[in-house]
This record gives C-alpha cells, structure tokens and sequence, in this order.
C-alpha cells in the first residue's frame, strides 16, 4: 500500500515545518499501532508512507485493512495548541499479479494512489492494468504539451460578449485551445489542469495574454469597436510569477490601452489567498487593467474581503445559469449576485447563456452582459471579425 497525507501542504505553510513534522510522527505512530508485527510501515519521504503486509490472500482482505489505515484519521491530531483533521489516500498492489518486485509493486501502487486522489481523496483505490495505460497516456500528453508552445500548437479563440439593454457587442473572452497532432483540437478543461500542475501554465498564460491583446488592438486598429479583452489568470500566475510585470510588458509590446485588457480571476483563488490577492489586485488595477471575479458564486467568499477587493466585474458561474427559470435555487442566487453588483456599483456578466427563456430572465432582473451559446459559440479572430463587419 502507497499512503499519501491529503493536504500536507497547507500545514507545511500554514503552520510550518516544526508543526508538520509532528503530524508526520504522530501518523506513523498511528499507522504502526493497527499494523501486525510481521507487517512493514515505512514513510518513503515528505508525507508519503508504505506499508507492506504479508499474508493476505485476496483483494477483500487487503481491502479491509486499508478501510481499517482510513479510520485511523477519524480522529483530530492534537499538536501544539491545534486542532488537526488530516486524512489520506491510498493505492494498492498486489503480488504477484501486479508485480513480480519492490519497484513494480511500489511504482503501481503510487499509481493508484494518483488515481485516487484524481477521484476526490480520503479513499483507497487497487492498482489495475488499465492505470497504468492512463498514467502513460498522460506522461505522454504532458510530454507533448511541454513541445507544443515551442511548436506553435496553440490557437486563441474569442467567445462575445453582449450588453444586454443594447444588443452591442461589447468584449470577447479569449479561450486556448491546443492543436494537438495526435487528437486534434483539445478544450483548455483537458490540459490547463495538467499545465497548473506542471508550472507551464505561466508561459502558456502570458502567451495567451500577448496573443489577445494584439488581435484586439489589430481590431481596434482596423476600426472594430470593441471594449476589452477577457483573460483567465490562474492562481499559479499569481503565486508564482510577477504578474503585474508580465501584464506591464505586455500591454508595452501590444500597444494595447490597459483598459482595454480585463483579467479574469477565480473566486476560489481569490478566498484562498485573499491578503495576497487584495495586495495584486491593487497593483494591477494602478495599471489601468479591469479586473473581474469569475465562476462568482461558486466559491467562499467574505463580504469583507468581497468590499476590499478593486474589482470591476462580477461573472456568475454558467451552474447556476443552466436550469433557469425552472431551478428556484439557481434563481435565487442569481438574483442574489446581481442585486449585490448592483449595490456594489459593479458590472455584472452571466456566462453560458443557451435559451430565450435564460436571457428574458436576465434582461428582466438588470443583469449587465451576458455570453452563451445562444449569441455565439467561442469563434477565432476571422470569424469575429465578420460579426464586427455584419454589425457596421
């Protein structure tokens, strides 16, 4: 069995090392404690353990003993004043059947122990022929996706965005794509998880960045009147990269207004790291840059953090949009989330707009912007450009 504490991070930076080696004896004496005497617990480094046990006979009772390693994290870890609730995941091996060695049984179980925690954590999870296939196809693909940057792979598309009380066509949201050899065009909910994990979303970000920007000042150049530019920032732009200089050098190289350019950036990130957040944002926004909040309302946020952040936009996520009229939560909410831009003097878009009755809704309850489906699917530069030109 691989173990891996779920989290172990957070403890690390929150609360630091001295803290999370305490949890990481306090584990071991835990896992040591239900193992047999002729069982083997071993933490192979950082926050990961392996525990080899001998005699059991089938999958059942491997299972019930990695059910029994579970349970062991039931119980809050008292450390220094803290009130700790660490859970893990595990992946399991069999011999001989998934390996004749050490390094097969150990390397299939780490492989169904990533499988594991892809499937949400605090669970375990058998080793099984068809993971390993997963686990090369994905090597594979982050390998392909390392080149493709270098390749010119990549391709930008725009998805308008229109106010409501007029119909104008007044942004765009710039979306990637990958123009992968092997399956051929890729949407960024299959690759840009993989690109945050591996540090590449920072040179794929400021690529989309600069390649937004341009089009849109080739637009503005050719007499197109569009507003802004809409870009995803993930939070690892944030964390670990100068953002605001990236930004700078940007709108230098494109000779793009910088109000023109709106960076988008998930609720989720903005909670998790509020202080740190706050303290860019306003560094983007001495730049001239707008700044929305996106995916609004599937996150945690505080109304206190919410009232300090220098924000233009609120986006409300597509969930809540997809059922209405006929979801009263989805409703509520919705209401909830324009009513409250609209007290904070902020803009607000709805995304994945698909029916009539979705943008009534909308138009009726004040809502600013909207983009979905049923105005347009993301299209790339050539094809905006004739919607500009039907609109003149």
């Amino acid at each position: 069995m691989f173990l891996d504490l779920d989290n172990f991070k957070q403890i690390n930076d929150g609360l630091g090392h001295p803290v999370g080696d305490k949890v990481l004896q306090k584990v071991a004496r835990r896992l040591s404690a239900i193992m047999r005497d002729e069982d083997t617990v071993a933490r192979m480094g950082g926050d990961e353990f392996a525990l080899v046990l001998g005699d059991i006979s089938d999958s059942m009772g491997a299972s019930q003993v990695a059910s029994k390693v579970l349970s062991v994290f039931e119980a809050p870890l008292e450390i220094d004043h803290h009130r700790l609730y660490v859970t893990s995941t595990l992946g399991i091996s069999l011999y001989p059947s998934d390996g004749e060695n050490v390094a097969t049984l150990l390397k299939n179980a780490d492989t169904a122990m990533y499988h594991a925690k892809e499937e949400g954590k605090n669970q375990f999870c058998f080793y099984t022929d068809d993971l390993n296939s997963e686990a090369l196809e994905k090597l594979n693909l982050e390998n392909d996706l390392r080149e493709a940057l270098n390749n010119d792979e990549f391709e930008v598309y725009y998805q308008p965005q229109y106010e409501l009380s007029s119909g104008r066509l007044t942004g765009a949201e710039a979306l990637i794509r990958w123009n992968y050899k092997e399956l051929g065009l890729v949407p960024p909910d299959e690759f840009i998880p993989m690109a945050e994990s591996n540090g590449l979303i920072i040179p794929i970000g400021r690529w989309i960045m600069k390649q937004a920007c341009s089009q849109v000042k080739t637009w503005q150049e050719a007499g197109f009147d569009i507003d802004r530019i809409g870009v995803n920032v993930a939070g690892q732009q944030i964390q670990n990269s100068d953002i605001v200089e990236t930004v700078k050098d940007v709108l230098k190289e494109t000779k793009l207004e910088p109000a023109c350019l709106e960076l988008e950036i998930t609720e989720s990130f903005i909670m998790q790291q509020a202080e740190k957040a706050i303290s860019t944002l306003e560094e983007l926004r001495k730049i001239g840059v707008a700044l929305a909040i996106d995916d609004f309302g599937t996150g945690y946020s505080s109304l206190s953090y919410l009232k300090r952040l220098p924000i233009d936009r609120l986006k409300i996520d597509r969930s809540f949009i997809k059922d209405i009229p006929y979801d009263s939560d989805g409703v509520a909410i919705t209401k909830a989330i324009i009513a409250l831009g609209k007290s904070m003097q902020l803009n607000v878009i709805a995304e994945g707009i698909e029916t009539d009755e979705q943008h009534d809704f909308l138009t009726e309850k004040g809502c600013d912007e909207v983009q979905g489906y049923l105005y347009s699917r993301p299209l790339n530069a050539q094809e905006i450009e004739e919607i500009f030109q039907k609109e003149n």
